[in-house]
């Protein structure tokens, strides 16, 4: 019999939701050192220190002449070409009365104080032993100045940055050839439900009724493994309480975290929960958000020796089985649940969400009690339009979607409306 009206818990606040499941967990503490260029999307470990100036020395930004500026005091002065200097190749002094030949990158001689481009130049007398110059330049003009990038000592990549292949190239540009990561995160990875079909097993012509492919196995397992996971497939567990034991155990002891999705509501053939209170412990929660309500977060003892992990035990967290649901929960939850797993910087996925004020070209006359989170794309008109259906089991509006509306509950929208967007380039790892 369902409890009634007044006994049940309110619903959770996102945000809530969100500071309660980070602080269940603390980052890993192991490390491995790997190769800069396969660092991609990895999590530093220590901070990345500068050995050196970058740029080492001045240089050009310009192919052209370098000057002193007191040489060149009105246009159409005639210098002499005394040296030749290219990108890689050490300066001599340069002499007063005189220019240097030089090239983009190359060393800004000594006594030099200014770059003349080559477009404001014109040569005398052929091969470049005297230059016309048809402009008056200032002090510093088309000069890159030593260390103006990257100073010696600077700390380029703080501890707890995820790498992207901009901090590759920068930490690359100052020599760094390997770098200290955090070890990838161990996720297992399975699915519960008697329904469930893995595609390629059954032809779609021969599917029983009430049956459906697992289409939520795929995108899981893609979101993990572009957060920096070590994935587990376990598969497909069958709605059996013994199975489900059984496959807790055997992921326990070799992971930091089991992520499942199905399973976690209340129902007679839902054995998550049981299963994982029988292991260890387990929160089932209900937010205020749509899509994604079902949401449970717990921990499951390892075996004696099984392995390190804080206190003994793995993670465990359940998403709700509609697919749409559990993408949506992904990003908003486990996605920062992961980050704050691998060191990252709080900054990276603390609330609030990061967003977008934009025109809504669409209607929305019924107000929700939760929190909304809508499937929604930008149009050339720089407004957002809605897919039309916005059931948490369409997963079409997922891939559609180039962004969320964060639409606060009890709020209806007008066409022309103001929205908060939430762009799923900011979420998608």
């Amino acid at each position: 019999m369902n409890a009634p009206q007044s006994a049940r818990k309110p619903l959770m606040a996102l945000d809530d939701a969100l500071t309660q499941l980070l602080s269940h967990v603390a980052p890993l503490s192991g490390t491995e050192t790997m190769a800069t260029v396969m660092a991609d999307r990895r999590v530093l470990a220590e901070d990345l220190v500068s050995e050196l100036h970058v740029p080492p020395q001045d240089n050009s930004s310009m192919d052209g002449y370098a000057v002193r500026v007191a040489d060149v005091t009105e246009r159409g002065v005639v210098l002499p070409v005394s040296q030749r200097i290219p990108a890689g190749h050490a300066a001599q002094p340069l002499q007063p009365g005189t220019c240097a030949r030089i090239f983009t990158g190359a060393p800004v001689p000594p006594g030099a104080d200014a770059i003349v481009m080559q477009e404001d130049t014109r040569e005398v007398g052929g091969d470049f032993h005297a230059v016309h110059i048809d402009a008056v330049p200032s002090v510093g003009q088309w000069i890159r100045r030593a260390g103006e990038d990257v100073t010696r000592g600077a700390v380029v990549l703080p501890r707890g940055t995820r790498l992207s292949a901009a901090s590759l190239g920068l930490a690359a540009g100052i020599g760094a050839a390997h770098l200290s990561v955090v070890v990838k995160p161990r996720v297992a990875l399975f699915s519960t439900g008697d329904e469930l079909v893995m595609p390629g097993e059954v032809p779609p012509a021969q599917m029983k009724p009430g049956a459906i492919y697992n289409s939520n196995r795929f995108f899981l397992r893609v979101l993990l493994e572009r957060m920096g996971c070590e994935v587990s497939d376990l598969g497909i567990v069958p709605d059996q309480r013994e199975a489900t034991v059984a496959a807790l155990k055997t992921a326990a002891d070799h992971h930091d975290l089991i992520l499942t999705s199905g399973g976690v509501s209340v129902g007679e053939e839902d054995h998550i929960k049981p299963a994982v209170q029988q292991l260890g412990s387990l929160d089932l929660w209900q937010i205020a958000m749509k899509p994604g309500k079902p949401f449970a977060y717990g921990s499951v003892r390892r075996d004696a020796g099984a392995g390190a992990g804080v206190g003994g035990h793995c993670h465990f967290i359940g998403l709700p089985g509609n697919p749409v649901s559990s993408f949506v929960t992904f990003l908003l939850l486990v996605r920062p649940f992961l980050l704050k797993l691998q060191g990252v910087a709080a900054s990276a996925y603390q609330p609030p969400f990061r967003t977008m004020r934009l025109r809504a070209d669409f209607e929305l006359p019924r107000a929700d009690k939760r929190r909304e989170f809508l499937r929604v794309r930008r149009n050339d008109a720089g407004g957002l339009d809605l897919f039309p259906n916005q059931s948490s089991g369409v997963l079409t509006s997922a891939g559609w979607a180039d962004g969320l509306v964060d639409n606060p509950a009890g709020t209806v929208i007008a066409r022309g409306d103001l929205v908060d967007y939430i762009a799923l380039a900011e979420l998608l790892p």
